[in-house]
């Protein structure tokens, strides 16, 4: 991410947020540069010049924590999502970490399903560490959980 991709990637936050209301989830209003102030790492998917996905990534237990992955509904179904995510497995394995978890909706196609066909699994709240159970905590505040949502994990190779 540069400092000049901040228009677009809030754009594409927003817009991936619709698909939510179009099925059905009503969500509080969020404002994505909040998010983006305080990750510490942000993938862009800049495919025609502009950018169209972004994968925003936080440390929390030792563990890369994807904190948000999106991709603009005019953009979708091309891989963006998919190889952003690959991304930020690479970059997390490369950074010696064992491991990457993310929180998301549970029954959603492009949620949970999604990411485990991506080789994610459900982490039991028992094997959560206190970063995770922190925000889980922050996303119930929220008032993001109008679904049933989860935790999820995918190991990583050990290098």
């Amino acid at each position: 991410m540069e400092p000049r991709d901040l228009d677009e990637l809030v754009e594409v936050s927003l817009a991936a947020d619709t698909l939510f209301a179009e099925a059905g989830l009503e969500l509080p209003p969020d404002d994505p540069r909040e998010m983006l102030g305080h990750v510490e790492r942000v993938l862009v998917a800049v495919p025609d010049g502009h950018v169209r996905g972004l994968a925003a990534t936080v440390t929390l237990d030792g563990a890369t924590h994807l904190e948000q992955l999106a991709v603009h509904p005019g953009h979708g179904r091309r891989g963006l999502g998919g190889a952003l995510l690959e991304a930020v497995c690479a970059d997390a394995a490369a950074d010696g970490r064992a491991r990457v978890t993310l929180t998301t909706f549970r029954d959603l196609p492009w949620n949970g399903p999604w990411y485990e066909q991506r080789g994610f699994t459900v982490l039991p709240e028992a094997k959560w560490g206190p970063g995770l159970e922190r925000q889980w905590q922050a996303e119930e505040a929220a008032g993001i959980m109008v679904r049933p949502r989860i935790a999820m994990v995918r190991a990583l190779p050990v290098r």
